[in-house]
This record gives C-alpha cells, sequence and structure tokens, in this order.
C-alpha cells in the first residue's frame, strides 16, 4: 500500500511537471511580458515554494492514505430503545453526501427496528422550510436535519423544541457535537477544520507548493463556507500556491453553472490552473463536460480533489481517471449508523457520544476499486452496543 502511494504521488507530480515546465520556458522567453507576480490571477511562478510546509503536507497526506483504520468509535451505549420513527429532512437528495447519509440512517434504522421517513426539501429556501414543516407536525421521535443551516428554519426547530422532538444535524453546523443554538442533540460531521487542512495540504504536496488553484464552495451553506475559507487560509501558508479564483456556485445551480464557469476559467487561466478544491465532490461530476469539450485529459491538469462527500460517483471518477484525483471523503454509511445511534442515546436520557470520525484521502491507488470509504467494524461495534 506505501508503494502505491508513492507511485500515485510520483505520478501525479510528474504529470504536474510535465505540464508546467513548458509553460515555465514559455515564461522565460517572454521576460517581462509576464504579469507582477503579485496579481491574484496570476498562477504560481515556481520559485519560491515552500520547503518547510511542503514536507508537514506530504507527512499529512501520507498518514491521511492510510486504509488500516479500525474501528474507534463508542464501545458502550444504552440498548437499542423499541418503537420509534424518524424523520431525515434533506436539504436536496440530489447532494450525494445527504443522501449517502441517509442510506446509512436507513441501514441503521432497519438494524435496530426503528420506522424511517425521508423527506426532500429539494434544496431551495421554501422546500426545506416546507419539509421541516411536515416534519414537525408529523411528530415522530426524533428529526434529522439533513445538510442544511438549521436558522433557515427557526420557527420550525422551535417548534420541535416545544414538542419535546430531538433534533440531530448531519453537516448543519459548522462543527461537531451538541449545539445549544441551534439546538441540536449533537451535529454528525467529520471535524471540517481537519477536512478542510488536508484538501489543501494534498495541493500542496502533490505541486511541491507550486500550484494555482480554483475553490469551488457554496457560500449560501454556512458549514461549506466555512470549509472553503479554511481551504483559503491554509492555501496561503505555502508562498508558492496562488488562488486563482474563488468560485461561488450553489449546489443546486452546481449542474446548470458549472459547465459555464468551468469554461470560462480555462478561458481565463489556461495552464496556470493546476489544481482545484471542491467542498463537494458534485462539482466535479458537473465539470467534467466542460474540461472534455476543452480537450483537457481526465487525469489532469487540473488535478482536483473534493474536500467531502466521497458518493459513489466521485470514486469512479478517481478509479478511472476522469477529471478527479481525489477525494476526502465522509464515512456516509457510518454518519447513518452514528445518527441512529445518537438519537438512541437521546431517547435514553443519555448524553451524546462525542465521537468525530477521522478524515482521509481516497485515490486510485488506495481504494482498490472502493466505491466508499467507512473505518472497518462499525456495523459490529453498533449492533453489540443495541444489542442487536
Amino acid at each position: 500500500m506505501h508503494h502505491h502511494r508513492k507511485a500515485r504521488s510520483g505520478t501525479l507530480k510528474a504529470r504536474y511537471a510535465a505540464t508546467v515546465l513548458p509553460a515555465a520556458v514559455a515564461a522565460l522567453l517572454t521576460g517581462c511580458e509576464r504579469g507582477s507576480s503579485s496579481d491574484p490571477e496570476d498562477a504560481a511562478s515556481g520559485t519560491s515554494g515552500c520547503p518547510a510546509v511542503q514536507a508537514e503536507a506530504r507527512s499529512a497526506v501520507g498518514r491521511a492514505e492510510r486504509t488500516d483504520v479500525p474501528w474507534n468509535g463508542p464501545t458502550s451505549g444504552p440498548e437499542a430503545v423499541t418503537g420509534r420513527t424518524i424523520v431525515y429532512v434533506a436539504q436536496t437528495m440530489t447532494n450525494p453526501g445527504v443522501a449517502g447519509a441517509a442510506d446509512g440512517v436507513r441501514e441503521a434504522a432497519r438494524v435496530i427496528g426503528w420506522n424511517l421517513r425521508v423527506i426532500d426539501g429539494g434544496g431551495t429556501p421554501a422546500g426545506i422550510q416546507a419539509a421541516m414543516n411536515e416534519a414537525v407536525t408529523l411528530r415522530p421521535s426524533g428529526i434529522v436535519i439533513g445538510g442544511f443551516d438549521p436558522g433557515a428554519t427557526s420557527q420550525q426547530v422551535a417548534r420541535a423544541e416545544q414538542a419535546g422532538i430531538p433534533l440531530i444535524g448531519w453537516h448543519a453546523v459548522a462543527a461537531p457535537g451538541p449545539s445549544r443554538r441551534p439546538a441540536l442533540f449533537t451535529n454528525v460531521t467529520t471535524q471540517v477544520e481537519d477536512v478542510a487542512r488536508i484538501s489543501a495540504r494534498w495541493v500542496i504536496s502533490t505541486s511541491d507548493g507550486d500550484a494555482g488553484v480554483v475553490i469551488f464552495t457554496d457560500a449560501s451553506i454556512p458549514f461549506a463556507k466555512n470549509k472553503s475559507d479554511l481551504i483559503r487560509e491554509e492555501l496561503a501558508t505555502c508562498e508558492g500556491v496562488k488562488l486563482l479564483a474563488y468560485e461561488n456556485i450553489p449546489i443546486s445551480d452546481a449542474s446548470s453553472r458549472t459547465p459555464r464557469e468551468v469554461s470560462s476559467l480555462l478561458s481565463r487561466f489556461q495552464s496556470d490552473w493546476t489544481h482545484s478544491v471542491a467542498i463537494n465532490d458534485l462539482y466535479f461530476a458537473d465539470a467534467a463536460p466542460a474540461f472534455r469539450a476543452a480537450g483537457k485529459d481526465g487525469s489532469g491538469p487540473p488535478f482536483n480533489i473534493g474536500a467531502g462527500d466521497g458518493d459513489p460517483s466521485a470514486f469512479q471518477r478517481v478509479n478511472s481517471d476522469q477529471y478527479q484525483a481525489a477525494t476526502v471523503p465522509e464515512p456516509l454509511l457510518l454518519q447513518g449508523w452514528q445518527i441512529v445511534d445518537e438519537f438512541n442515546r437521546a431517547f435514553s436520557d443519555r448524553p451524546a457520544s462525542g465521537y468525530v470520525a477521522p478524515v482521509h484521502i481516497s485515490t486510485a491507488e488506495n481504494s482498490d476499486g472502493a466505491t466508499s470509504w467507512n473505518p472497518s467494524g462499525y456495523r459490529e461495534g453498533y449492533r453489540k452496543i443495541w444489542g442487536r
């Protein structure tokens, strides 16, 4: 496995060098015709780099690419309560992360013996509010806030609290764990700082500290906006990495807007654009037609990494070198099981588990053709806790 990781890193660096060196030679020949290096739209010149930051990034990426990650979640908790109904309110089921976590909840609910209903908010404020209204009106045992800001449904959240319905978030607020405002029993997510940091470090490591980067985000979701801001901050620790563009494309509009924006970015930056980081893998699914139409090779550049969510289609793109080189996947099925376990704790008047899944980087070399990533043993761990 270590050999594969080194091979992948070497392959990416070789491809990157083969693209950047001719451009660098051209820049030297044109001399002062090149714009000022202080121009925010300039690509990295390749003359500065960041040796100390690069070394730290390489080490962190190597750790995150490990696949032999054992289950380190809770080993004790209340046995399964019976006769419960959960409603999963989804920001939009077209968001693969939201849908993947819902699949995990569905799987775990069957095991623990609960009923589950999924209500799709359709990705619009009005749709999400209507979905939350319906969920509260049903008076279920618990409600999952699946991938949207609870502040956008503050009236419905207040009604749920008054009715004594516990709320658990999935990527609902910036941090994992319980939340007082909004009132969430807990919020299930990886640590956004860790996801953002490792995504940026992957760019620094694979480019040897010399890259021109585009970030794709959805600023309408506070969690996503925070993640992309953290990515930008981490990239800025390496002076050889230049941020070319910070593209705000709402996830609900990604399929229509991303191809147009990518075509425009390719026209503007051409070979200066070497790497991309997106807060969600789906941007690269929508970007692929534009890259293909521009004659870009699927294996890059640009070399693209998704800072979440690690849905099956992202793994397929990574495994087949189709306009995505890596993903930092959420362990979506595990998180669905965790949501059910957290509800079981709430129903049993026990505190939240406090568990936060570790970050991981999946590439073609370490995923072995898989279409998801989850630490091993989580199903067995939760079954044992629940007595199932």
